[in-house]
């Protein structure tokens, strides 16, 4: 008896590389996830506060631990992180000894990752020491050019500024340095284009809190949303707040509006808020020290507020434009 065998018929593809195939983008963690589900995400971290070292307040210890520890927990799981400072970081004054005994003695200290992974920015209260000299020494390089105290940098993929909103109300400042500064903002912006940007300085535009907002930073905010930033983080107002989408004239703008989030909460004297609030305010913490920390991921981050109770706050985040 015979068999008759089907034919057995072979589909052959051409062989493709994988680096053909785009990237998957994936959705970051929430903020607050321990280091090895960040790390299996891919996702960066970028985790810090403003207004902070005081030598008559505990506060600055306590959100220097919280700090330390994500660090620790980052390194050992091998995720890329950076501590971003919202100026103001030693009390009174920004002298060196300052900077040497209330910084040094919480987010200074040497036995803590804080000052290996630190791009700081610069606030008021340096400048009450001559032309911030003490921070930019003790900083370095990474406080950028001492004569700007602004720069830029790359964070997983994110592009992160750093501004100098002091220029905006200090006399030693000319109107050419201001300039300068806008015309340095529109070309990184152009010549490092990214998908997500994040933008921090001292001052913000909108606040609830007891200074209100800075009317001085409208010009570097319509830069920041005419390029196309998504994320600016503030400190100088004692609080933590967060405001919806919005453009520089404080409209609500989903599509291209950027979300600014004050976290003066770093360890110096907390403050209340005033009334009536800052429209559009959507998020407020009072009375609590504590740090922001963001996950940030291919096209969207992750953040949420942790106080130094390890409490966490505010759980959100949002998708680059």
């Amino acid at each position: 008896m015979w068999f008759h065998r089907r034919p057995t018929f072979f589909l052959v593809f051409p062989f493709v590389p994988l680096s053909c195939f785009p990237p998957v983008q994936q959705t970051p963690p929430p903020a607050d996830a321990p280091a090895d589900v960040v790390a299996l995400s891919g996702a960066a971290v970028m985790i810090g506060a403003g207004d902070i070292a005081d030598c008559g307040s505990v506060g600055d210890e306590a959100t220097a631990a919280i700090v330390d520890s994500v660090l620790k927990a980052d390194s050992a799981a091998q995720v890329e992180d950076v501590v971003f400072t919202l100026g103001d970081h030693a009390y009174p004054s920004g002298t060196q000894r300052n900077f040497e005994v209330c910084w040094g003695g919480s987010w200074g200290d040497s036995t803590k990752r804080i000052m290996k992974g630190i791009r700081p920015a610069v606030g008021n209260h340096e400048y009450n020491s001559e032309g911030a000299a003490p921070y930019f020494r003790y900083f370095g390089e990474r406080a950028g050019d001492p004569k700007k105290g602004y720069y830029a940098y790359d964070i997983g993929e994110w592009r992160a500024i750093v501004l100098n909103s002091e220029m905006l109300g200090n006399p030693r400042f000319t109107l050419a340095d201001r300039k300068a500064q806008e015309e340095w903002l529109r070309a990184d912006l152009k010549d490092h284009a990214k998908k997500c940007t994040v933008a921090y300085f001292h001052r913000p535009l909108f606040s609830s809190g007891g200074h209100g907002g800075n009317a001085d930073m409208h010009d570097l905010f319509h830069i920041l949303y005419e390029g196309g930033v998504d994320l600016a983080l503030a400190g100088h107002e004692h609080h933590y707040e967060r405001f919806a989408s919005m453009t520089p004239a404080g409209v609500v703008d989903t599509l291209k509006g950027i979300v600014q989030i004050i976290v003066g909460t770093g360890g110096a004297t907390l403050r209340g808020l005033r009334t009536p609030l800052a429209p559009n305010s959507v998020a407020r913490i009072q009375g609590h020290w504590g740090v922001l920390k963001l996950t940030l991921g291919g096209a969207e981050y992750r953040h949420a507020f942790i106080d130094t109770t390890g409490r966490v706050w505010d759980r959100g985040g949002g998708k680059c434009h």
